[in-house]
């Protein structure tokens, strides 16, 4: 892609998203919808382990998961013990 068209695609997604941007009406979280029945908000230490937490020791399991369950042959795994290199090249 030439510089024109990577200008003109790039101008376009800056439209189109400040277009979004303003078309696009708030939230309007200060005024309370019929029916509205919030419940009470988290505490600092909910959010955080319901936020950074829990994502994390969900990655750990999974990743724990892969490496425990992985069935793969020794010869197919790339370690520094089976890499093979030419001892005699020449420069």
């Amino acid at each position: 892609m030439d510089k024109k068209n990577a200008l003109r695609a790039g101008a376009l997604a800056a439209g189109t998203t400040l277009m979004m941007l303003l078309m696009s009406s708030p939230a309007s979280a200060l005024t309370r919808d019929d029916g509205d029945d919030p419940g009470t908000g988290l505490s600092v230490v909910e959010t955080l382990g319901l936020y950074v937490l829990a994502p994390i020791a969900l990655f750990a399991i999974i990743a724990g998961l892969v490496l425990v369950l992985d069935r793969s042959q020794e010869k197919h795994r790339v370690t520094s013990r089976n890499v093979k290199t030419k001892a005699n090249a020449k420069a």
